[in-house]
């Protein structure tokens, strides 16, 4: 078997090939960073100007949260708006519960309640509606079952609604969609897009690391005393014009 020499024609010819890869990536983040400064942060939040979600609660006789039915032991109640109707939002173990604060009944989480509360953020007209067993990347920072709310505007809006409590989660539109693919190229996160150490981008960082080092060393080793013969002359030349 062949030693392996750790000479400077080694390190050159590793530098070589790691710097071609690592510069492909350097390339990668001089662009998306590029871009993701060109974006415009207000429409990359995707938020409607001046309009809200939360409501003043309409005025009237609320039954009383004992009256409520209960499938267990209640962890906590909640009175609040929804889609400019009064609701107790009752919490047992594992489960939530919506009920009308006016009459008691229950209240689910349908499509048309769904659009109701996002066309509080976007006065679009709803293209489509369809629910999610799961966040996808797009609401990747909620969980649980949820309502997309398909917009017909310009920016192809996408409102998530909560299928357990009927809340106004997160609106996102072409500028963030833009936004996100690069930031997956910019953090290397490809399947989550939201980690910035994960072992892809700390292994780049270390090889990052290794060109330099190597680069430093080959870079005084690419020298030899013929490339500072002008120095010698330069003081040769300032001692027979002293003397």
């Amino acid at each position: 078997m062949k030693k392996i020499r750790l000479t400077p024609l080694f390190f050159r010819r590793i530098h070589k090939w790691v710097g071609l890869i690592l510069g492909l990536q350097f390339l990668l983040w001089s662009l998306s960073g590029s871009v993701m400064a060109l974006l415009d942060k207000d429409q990359v939040r995707a938020h409607a100007s001046g309009m809200g979600h939360s409501h003043a609660l309409a005025e009237g006789s609320y039954i009383a949260p004992s009256a409520l039915p209960r499938a267990g032991e209640a962890t906590g109640l909640v009175l609040r708006d929804l889609a400019m109707r009064p609701v107790y939002e009752l919490r047992t173990a594992g489960q939530v519960q919506l009920f009308d604060a006016l009459d008691g009944r229950q209240v689910q989480v349908d499509a048309a309640l769904a659009e109701s509360v996002a066309a509080m953020m976007n006065e679009a007209p709803v293209r489509e509606t369809r629910l999610l067993a799961k966040p996808n990347l797009e609401a990747r920072d909620h969980q649980g079952p949820m309502w997309r709310v398909d917009f017909a505007d310009p920016a192809n809006s996408s409102a998530y609604i909560s299928a357990e409590t009927g809340e106004f989660l997160v609106m996102r539109g072409d500028a963030w969609r833009t936004w996100d693919f690069f930031w997956m190229l910019h953090n290397m996160d490809y399947l989550n897009r939201s980690s910035f150490n994960h072992p892809l981008i700390i292994f780049v960082a270390f090889g990052t690391l290794w060109l330099s080092g190597t680069g430093f060393y080959l870079l005084f080793k690419s020298f030899s005393r013929a490339d500072f013969r002008w120095l010698r002359r330069r003081r040769e030349s300032r001692r027979k014009t002293l003397v």
